[in-house]
């Protein structure tokens, strides 16, 4: 593969997972402004696209992206205010339109993520990664402020502030197994059972409502910051009233009558079958 076919290649294993490779694997896959563009551009796309359940973000090659081209960073630094300020303005796009797409996003990482590739992993729902992949907050190292992508942000909701604060402000590595203690990694895999790991978690999550998936990934990220309890059961009522119209409601309430009917009580809240359901189905 070269550069050529893009900074982002996206394939379809099936119908509703999209799978998006930061693709400049020369370069340990480091951003550029094209990349960050590509993946708002695909994020715009998959708003609109009913049949896509899931978004798996991974890299292409050894690694997941070791941050922002350093080629580029020279240029950026001499860049007027005003460019700058609108350049920022196009790399955050990127991190909020993997927030804001109702698909859940499930970050695939091998190798390293550093810097905005950090960012970038940390902007997903989930994340798996391998036993050699390595995390860093390198922007101290940069002599560059850590907020940077909303890092600042999404880092301490993963760890706490401690460990974050940790993280940022020495610039260190963080390995695999640390990365699963501390809440930064989901599943810990081997690096040639990456691709299958995602995949499969990929299909569990597709294979359930896209609306109760949906309605799900928002309340989890509006309720993170809720006050009170009260507040996020207010957050909650509006989009459960939604949830409970969806045909797939009525279903699981005849998969679990028909279970609880036949003594099957243990297995009866997975009654639900784990295989997608259409397009345009809720």
């Amino acid at each position: 593969m070269t550069e050529e076919q893009g900074p982002l290649l996206v394939t379809r294993p099936s119908p509703e997972i999209v799978v998006a490779a930061l693709h400049r694997p020369h370069r340990m896959n480091a951003l550029t402004e094209g990349m960050f563009r590509a993946l708002a551009d695909l994020c715009a796309e998959l708003r609109a696209d009913a049949g896509a359940r899931v978004l798996v973000l991974t890299g292409t090659g050894t690694d997941f992206c070791s941050g922002y081209d350093l080629d580029e960073a020279g240029r950026i630094a001499a860049l007027p205010p005003a460019e700058l300020l609108g350049l920022l303005e196009r790399q955050s796009a990127a991190v909020t339109g993997l927030r804001d797409i109702p698909q859940p996003v499930l970050a695939a990482v091998d190798g390293v993520a550093v810097g905005a590739g950090l960012s970038l992993a940390l902007a997903a729902d989930l994340r798996v990664v391998t036993a050699r992949a390595r995390l860093r907050a390198s922007f101290v190292n940069m002599g560059l402020s850590g907020g940077d992508m909303g890092a600042s942000w999404l880092l301490p909701r993963l760890t706490g502030l401690g460990f974050a604060s940790e993280m940022m402000l020495t610039g260190r590595f963080v390995a695999a197994d640390e990365a699963l203690d501390q809440g930064l990694a989901n599943t810990v895999t081997d690096p040639d059972d990456l691709h299958t790991t995602a995949l499969d978690l990929a299909r569990r999550i597709a294979a359930h409502s896209p609306v109760a998936v949906a309605l799900t990934k928002r309340v989890l990220q509006a309720n993170a910051d809720a006050p009170s309890l009260a507040i996020a059961l207010e957050r909650e009522a509006p989009l459960q009233t939604v949830a409970a119209q969806s045909p797939r409601i009525r279903q699981a309430v005849a998969d679990f009558r028909s279970s609880r009917a036949a003594g099957d009580t243990e297995n009866a809240p997975d009654a639900a079958p784990l295989t997608p359901t259409t397009p345009t189905e809720n």
